[in-house]
């Protein structure tokens, strides 16, 4: 039986803020064989797939008024992998996008709708104040590849997608 974290979001939430910082740092924090318990004000889905990259198998259950309690576990297999092709062999991209002064969810929703009008091997990049990790599971759905990191001054977070094909 695994030992669990606490971690409590739902006055983030309430307040209107981001917690994945907060999630994550809890998930950096875990010690071999701990396991994380999640407390939101609504079913966390897009987490879902970040804690799978991570390692990590869910089980969530609906409290009182609509808010939920996720356990996620430690799997033994291994976080899936995913090879990118090399830097040097991306052409430049056909469209840039900064949506830097944008609130989600329209970040993703601007980066999922210029991927849409690209050709498979084109490369669009895309400028955000923040990592986009509810885009990534999106973009592996639709077997496009990226890339990203924040820049030396840490003041944007640049992705790079080369669509599918």
């Amino acid at each position: 039986m695994n030992e669990f974290i606490d971690v409590d979001v739902r006055p983030i939430l309430r307040a209107g803020g981001e917690p994945f910082s907060t999630i994550m740092a809890a998930l950096a924090s875990l010690q071999p064989g701990q396991g994380l318990r999640l407390f939101a004000t609504f079913k966390p889905i897009p987490l879902f797939g970040v804690m799978v990259d991570k390692g990590f198998a869910h089980e969530e259950t609906e409290l009182q008024d609509g808010e939920w309690e996720v356990l996620f576990r430690p799997v033994d297999a291994p976080a899936r992998a995913r090879a990118a092709p090399s830097v040097d062999e991306w052409p430049d991209p056909i469209v840039r996008l900064d949506n830097r002064d944008l609130d989600p969810p329209e970040p993703m929703v601007r980066i999922l709708a210029a991927v849409e009008t690209l050709s498979p091997g084109q490369i669009m990049s895309a400028q955000l104040r923040r990592e986009p990790v509810f885009l990534f599971p999106e973009l592996e759905k639709r077997g496009h590849s990226w890339r990203g990191g924040f820049t030396p001054d840490g003041t944007a977070y640049e992705l790079t997608v080369r669509i599918a094909g």
